[in-house]
């Protein structure tokens, strides 16, 4: 029997799943909510369509995707990162999350084949972050936090989390801060939790909450 397709709500759901489960972080309804702009009632009745459709298991052991769910949620996040690529010559960085998620529902198996064949194979997507089986490719570069003051770095990636907004996302793409673009580490004040990086000789400062979230790999 063919498989049904999830609606463009659930793969919005499995997507965020996948990011969570990847990275090894609790999936908390109160975290989806606020990562979807939905309350939380929303996220308890979709959650439970989800386990009745044996997308994900709820238990004392906490909330998971099972195999069925994590394939169609790596087949998500493969189309969305595939979409960002496609438009990265028409559109700004910072807007490629936003309309990649409107594309990503669409795409046909037989043309999310062709795409990756002809975009190259690439590994990860324009914000640095590994397509679904590369996880292996980013593993070196560390949060920005992580980096002690005067060394020289090179962003590499922006996390999916950090995608979500985006207005953030405008504003890294206004000051310069990109992958592959060299920075230098600056002040790091734990006090009132912000690093000052050089972007091309200009200071930018940002806080811990945003800095977590921008990974770069040491010259």
């Amino acid at each position: 029997m063919e498989q049904i397709k999830p609606s463009q709500t659930i793969e919005d759901y499995l997507s965020l799943f996948y990011v969570l489960e990847r990275d090894d972080e609790p999936v908390i309804g109160a975290r989806l909510a606020e990562l979807l702009g939905v309350s939380a009632p929303t996220v308890t009745n979709t959650l439970k369509r989800m386990a009745r459709d044996g997308l994900i298991t709820m238990n004392e052991n906490g909330t998971h995707l099972t195999e069925q769910g994590w394939q169609l949620a790596r087949d998500v996040m493969r189309r969305h990162m595939l979409m960002e690529w496609m438009m990265l010559k028409m559109l700004p960085w910072s807007k490629l999350h936003g309309e990649a998620h409107s594309l990503e529902h669409a795409i046909s198996p037989e043309a999310e084949a062709a795409i990756y064949e002809e975009l190259g194979r690439p590994q990860t997507c324009p914000h640095g972050n590994p397509l679904p089986g590369f996880e292996e490719a980013v593993a070196e570069w560390v949060p920005l936090t992580q980096i002690p003051s005067g060394a020289v770095v090179t962003i590499r990636r922006i996390h999916e989390l950090a995608e979500e907004n985006r207005e953030l996302l405008a504003f890294l793409e206004e000051k310069g801060i990109l992958p592959r673009v060299q920075v230098t580490q600056g002040e790091i004040l734990p006090f009132n939790q912000t690093i000052t990086i050089l972007v091309k000789d200009q200071p930018v400062t940002l806080g811990f909450a945003v800095a977590k979230y921008i990974f770069v790999e040491t010259d």
